[in-house]
């Protein structure tokens, strides 16, 4: 980096601290601190659900996605396409709550203050691994940023870059975050979600043009020649973002069952009380601001992958990236932008960190309000000032971004802390889905679900290696089956680099793993292989009893080839049937398998994402089956409480909040004119009749992802 740089990333924080301190002026209450008066506009609410869904992570790890998958790697952050029509009518829901926090949600509808209670301690465990992933990602991607050189004038090793750079940005967040509330949160997040759509195109001009000179195009290049010469150095199977060679990593019914997982669990994320509408002044501001800000991610998405595609047709023969595809973003400003020395690296590493932040903040304000709401005010200090309500929620907020700290510099895997946040919000999603929509469930059965979820999908797998019994039985010693997709085709200019950065990494390393890669030369034969499966299918891992022992397996082969154009993909199938040598389980239980194998279903025969799949069922429907059942046997709650609750969800919102109020006073006192609107009158089912306003959106939303697909499909073809 450069002075110019320095001088940029400087300038970004100072602006950011800045708008913290003007913001903090304008609070008076609780609800200026955590939800900005309610009186964000659909402009306001766009950059807040933007900022607040878009992590530092997500660029980083499509760089390393598309890498290794080409554009159908694009799916390892575009698997929340098909979700955001659903936001178009969850908009509605949040501004009708008429709450602060979705703790409130829940001690409103199950009538028990114990369960905002519960709900806290979700949320605060939730944010800290999420935001954990977005703080190791963003250490990562500073490294090369940053440079050697740098970090050695610093004393710092680079490895150990993690332990300054993560705590500074954690305490740039809590300045602005601690001071301005949730308005300053949004208004940097307007600026941050500025720099975010920068992010996306900064790399993409200069990059094709790089690309269009390397080519041979001379100095008067276009970047239509950048397409056409990244057509020309990566093979056509890149291109492809479904159904390619190398899409086996996220195919069709995968993408799907992420669909499906991502729409029970979105909505009982903690901040989408605030991002998802509940700060905004109307119910359209709401709607148009949650759907419109998500759709400019998925954009953003777009660009993301183009400039991951550039990026491997340019930097193939990279040693850095060879050995960690995850530093391809950072090495690729580094290596594109940095010899114009104009301080656009300090510009991307500020984008970077805006994504990072504009999460932050929102994560910490929420936290910071469930503390208050639904901790300190009902079971410590009910009659406190709101000047004290808002002290209590700055200091909060900070217990969110420390243990993301912790985390981050102690894991510091952002996969690995992804998955873990990820899975967290099934165990309040049942009861959120079935509270929302049925007038039986109950806090009874609430809280025995919540209990079933924790035992089942956590408790249970965290802690079944300890019981010697379970980790030996053979019957879970299970493996799938190893899919070997190996690709056929003339090698062109990126396999010629990449094989050369392959073996420069193979010899640079003092104890590398298999055989020396072959030098490959421009039109030769080429082959590369993308293998998957072979893994322990009910463990994380399995262990040799004695270390060092050697274990045989005796497999079955079988193999298919089909062409495609351009070259042909040979499939070879191995099948372990049998270990020789004794192992027990180790790791995670993966007890979602347990139903399968209880039907004798054989899971050996499925690839890993298929077994990604087929995880699905048992952690979609069966806490949603439990609670039905419970709701069934046990008492309801009381009536009168469930009758205003409904009533107030069907009242819309009026902006002015004296109006408002009269609004559901006439409500509460009409419960024949709201059973008017459901769907099924005179029934427990609370499905609300839809207007046209609800279907058309809905409809024209999910054209909109059908479009976005086809923008990335077709972007991706220019040039060849």
């Amino acid at each position: 980096m450069q002075t110019l740089d320095y001088i940029v990333l400087i300038g970004y924080f100072a602006m950011m601290i800045l708008i913290g301190v003007i913001s903090s002026f304008k609070i008076k209450k609780q609800e200026d601190y955590f939800m900005g008066g309610r009186s964000f506009g659909k402009l306001m609410q766009t950059f807040a659900a933007f900022g607040a869904g878009t992590g530092s992570n997500e660029p980083v790890q499509l760089g390393g996605t598309v890498w290794g998958s080409g554009l159908s790697g694009i799916w390892s952050v575009l698997m929340w396409l098909f979700v955001t029509p659903f936001y178009w009518i969850a908009g509605v829901w949040y501004r009708r709550m008429r709450h602060i926090t979705l703790g409130d949600w829940f001690v409103e509808r199950y009538q028990s203050q114990a369960m905002g209670v519960g709900y806290t301690i979700f949320a605060l465990v939730f944010y800290m691994l999420y935001l954990s992933t977005m703080f190791s990602a963003i250490s990562k991607v500073a490294i090369p940023l940053i440079g050697p050189e740098a970090l050695a004038a610093l004393n710092i090793a680079p490895e150990n870059l993690k332990y300054y750079l993560v705590p500074s940005i954690a305490i740039i967040v809590v300045v602005y975050g601690v001071l301005g509330g949730i308005a300053a949160a949004y208004w940097t997040d307007l600026i941050q979600g500025l720099c975010i759509i920068a992010l996306s195109v900064v790399l993409i001009p200069t990059g094709l043009h790089q690309l269009a000179a390397a080519n041979g195009a001379g100095q008067e290049t276009t970047m239509m020649q950048g397409f056409e010469a990244l057509h020309e150095r990566l093979p056509e199977s890149y291109f492809a973002i479904i159904g390619g060679p190398q899409s086996g990593q996220f195919p069709l019914h995968y993408i799907l069952s992420l669909t499906a997982l991502a729409i029970l669990g979105i909505v009982v994320q903690p901040h989408f009380i605030a991002t998802g509408g509940g700060t905004a002044k109307t119910e359209n501001a709401a709607r148009v601001g949650l759907v419109t800000g998500n759709f400019l991610k998925r954009l953003c998405t777009i660009g993301w992958a183009i400039t991951s595609l550039i990026v491997l047709a340019l930097l193939a023969n990279n040693v850095e990236i060879a050995g960690d595809p995850e530093l391809a973003w950072g090495i690729a400003t580094r290596e594109i932008l940095g010899p114009l020395n104009l301080g656009l690296v300090g510009l991307m590493l500020a984008c970077l960190m805006a994504a990072l932040m504009s999460s932050a903040d929102t994560y910490m304000l929420v936290s910071s309000a469930l503390v208050v709401r639904n901790c300190y005010a009902p079971y410590i200090n009910s009659e406190a000032s709101e000047k004290t309500y808002i002290n209590v929620g700055r200091v909060s907020g900070l217990i969110v971004i420390i243990g993301a700290v912790i985390v981050s510099v102690i894991q510091y895997d952002v996969f690995g802390q992804f998955k873990a946040a990820i899975n967290l919000p099934i165990i309040f999603a049942s009861c959120f889905w079935i509270g929302m929509f049925w007038r039986r469930a109950n806090k009874t059965a609430a809280w025995l679900t919540i209990a079933f979820s924790v035992i089942i999908f956590f408790a249970v797998p965290l802690t079944a290696s300890f019981y010697p019994g379970l980790t030996k039985m053979e019957a879970f010693h299970t493996r799938n089956q190893e899919v070997t997709m190996v690709v056929h085709r003339k090698a062109n200019s990126t396999d010629v680099a990449k094989r050369a950065a392959s073996i420069e990494l193979w010899e640079s390393q003092e104890n590398s793993k298999g055989d020396k890669p072959e030098p490959v030369a421009l039109g030769d034969d080429y082959s590369e292989s993308f293998v998957s499966g072979g893994d322990p299918i009910f463990w994380t891992g399995l262990t040799p009893v004695n270390k060092g022992q050697a274990l045989t397996k005796t497999v079955v082969k079988r193999e298919t080839t089909e062409s495609y154009s351009g070259g042909e993909t040979q499939q070879i199938v191995t099948t372990y049937t049998k270990v020789e040598g004794q192992e027990i389980g180790s790791g995670y239980f993966k007890i979602d398998y347990l139903l399968y194998y209880a039907i004798g279903y054989d899971l050996s025969e499925q690839s890993g994402p298929m077994l990604s799949t087929l995880q699905l069922p048992p952690r979609l429907f069966l806490p949603i089956l439990v609670m039905i059942l419970l709701s069934w046997i046990t008492p309801s709650d009381d009536r009168e409480k469930l009758d205003r609750y409904y009533a107030k969800m069907k009242t819309p919102v009026r902006p002015d909040p004296e109006e408002d109020q009269q609004q559901l006073e006439l409500a509460y006192r009409s419960p024949e004119e709201m059973e008017k609107k459901k769907l099924f009158p005179g029934s427990t089912i609370e499905i609300q009749r839809p207007n046209q306003e609800d279907v058309i959106g809905f409809i024209v939303c999910f054209v909109i992802c059908f479009g976005l697909v086809a923008l990335a499909i077709w972007l991706a073809s220019i040039g060849g």
